[in-house]
C-alpha cells in the first residue's frame, strides 16, 4: 500500500507554496528598500536640474 495522504493538508500546502512563489516573484520586481527609492528619486531631480540648466534661451520663446 502507498502512505496515506490528507487531501485537505495537501490542498493547503499547494496554495501555500503557489503563493510564496508569487510573493518571491513580487520581491524581486518591486522590492526596493527606502533608501534605494530616495537615491533613484533623487538622482532623478538633480537629472532634470541638469537638463533645465542647459537649455539654451530663445529669443521667440520670450516674445
Amino acid at each position: 500500500m502507498g502512505e496515506v495522504v490528507n487531501l485537505r493538508r495537501a490542498r493547503k500546502d499547494r496554495e501555500r507554496r503557489a503563493k510564496d512563489e508569487t510573493a518571491q516573484a513580487n520581491r524581486i520586481a518591486f522590492g526596493r528598500t527606502k533608501a534605494e527609492r530616495k537615491l533613484a528619486e533623487a538622482q532623478k531631480r538633480l537629472d532634470a536640474r541638469r537638463l533645465d540648466a542647459h537649455r539654451r534661451e530663445n529669443s521667440e520663446e520670450k516674445a
